[in-house]
């Protein structure tokens, strides 16, 4: 009989970047369909704010987590598993974003994006996998972005880290099919969050004002809903936002006229 990702009431449902924008809505709307959530983010305080906003925030645990200290990722699987027994659905989409030109980025704040978006992201997976492969079955969700599909200017290392993340999970996505453990990749384009205010430039600070594309973008809670019904029709990959989304074509079969668009394209 093959194995149920379906979301179920009950389940237990782990989200990382919990504490505002899709990762916030992704609680709520687990939290409606009746799962036990486990909200992760670095914000303590701002993850319980979130929790006793709930209908049910008696089902759910706060665990913070900082993806850019991997040695303390299994420590907190070991804790959820302790606490709740298993994980059915893990929600990778914590993430920080970057706005700078390459030339002009530090090595430091490449290789601090590549830490935090891509190696933190895997080594939580990791940390969580053993259990879905053990009980026959579980769902995995990457949040990417469209840049995970095409590079565009002031996000070099934030592309790259992103692109890094489909070359994984789609090698895994391979590798556990047969242990009932199935992955979505999630690619949004301009959802309404504070993801530019957090962006780091080009010395690692923070951006600190909103990007006029990101405003204008959807509605997180939006954004939610359709990442959970790709999950719940088994979707490998899906795209979410407007008109962006189209670049994904224009730049499969048109190339070359993709790589004139996007230099001259308002990315922020």
């Amino acid at each position: 009989m093959a194995p149920t990702n379906t979301l179920q009431p009950d389940q237990v449902a782990w989200v990382t970047g919990a504490s505002s924008g899709i990762g916030e809505a992704l609680v709520h709307a687990l939290d409606r369909r009746g799962l036990r959530v486990v909200l992760s983010a670095r914000r303590e305080e701002r993850l319980r704010a979130i929790r006793n906003a709930c209908e049910y925030p008696e089902r759910h645990l706060v665990i913070p987590l900082d993806l850019g200290e991997p040695e303390s990722l299994e420590r907190a699987a070991a804790a959820v598993t302790e606490r709740l027994g298993r994980v059915d659905l893990l929600i990778n989409n914590a993430g920080v974003s970057q706005r700078a030109l390459a030339a002009d980025t530090d090595l430091a704040v490449d290789r601090r994006l590549i830490e935090i978006d891509y190696l933190g992201t895997v080594a939580l997976t990791k940390a969580v996998l053993p259990g879905m492969v053990a009980a026959g079955a579980g769902r995995i969700v990457v949040v990417s972005s469209l840049v995970g599909k095409f590079g565009t200017p002031l996000r070099s290392s934030y592309s790259a880290a992103k692109h890094a993340l489909h070359g994984f999970f789609e090698s895994l996505a391979a590798e556990v099919w047969d242990d009932g453990v199935r992955v979505t990749v999630v690619c949004p384009g301009f959802i309404r969050t504070e993801l530019p205010v957090h962006a780091l430039t080009a010395d690692g600070t923070p951006q600190g004002t909103m990007d006029r594309a990101q405003e204008r973008g959807m509605a997180p809670d939006v954004c939610a809903e359709r990442i959970l019904r790709a999950v719940d029709r088994g979707a490998a990959e899906v795209l979410i936002g407007g008109k962006e989304r189209f670049a994904v074509y224009l730049k499969r079969f048109f190339p070359g006229l993709f790589r004139r668009v996007i230099r001259r394209a308002r990315v922020t």
